[in-house]
């Protein structure tokens, strides 16, 4: 049964998420800096832990969101190290991070 207490922190939670996921859709959107397309990844994926959490927490299933919530971070870094990587590769082929640059890598 949820409490009046519980449902105004899982709206709470919830409008916080939401807002999360729109900053990281427009960090990815509106700029052409690689690194910052990763940094607004990392925003999305960090308000999808968030979210998880909290319907484990009002579910009342918290250990299986944590465990979800812990696979999906380690998921996470691996991403980022992945790009990372290709990222730096990328600046020490051309210097730039600018996606608009990279049209003459194809070949």
């Amino acid at each position: 049964m949820m409490t009046p207490e519980l449902t105004q922190s899982f709206w709470m939670y919830s409008i916080f998420a939401a807002l999360l996921f729109i900053v990281g859709l427009y960090c990815i959107l509106a700029t052409f800096n690689l690194i910052r397309v990763l940094i607004g990844v990392e925003i999305l994926i960090k308000a999808s832990t968030l979210l998880i959490i909290v319907c484990g927490n009002i579910t009342g299933h918290q250990a299986l969101a944590q465990a979800i919530a812990v696979t999906l971070i380690v998921i996470e870094v691996v991403i980022v190290v992945v790009a990372g990587g290709v990222i730096l590769c990328l600046f020490k082929h051309n210097h730039s991070i600018d996606t608009r640059k990279l049209k003459n890598l194809k070949g």
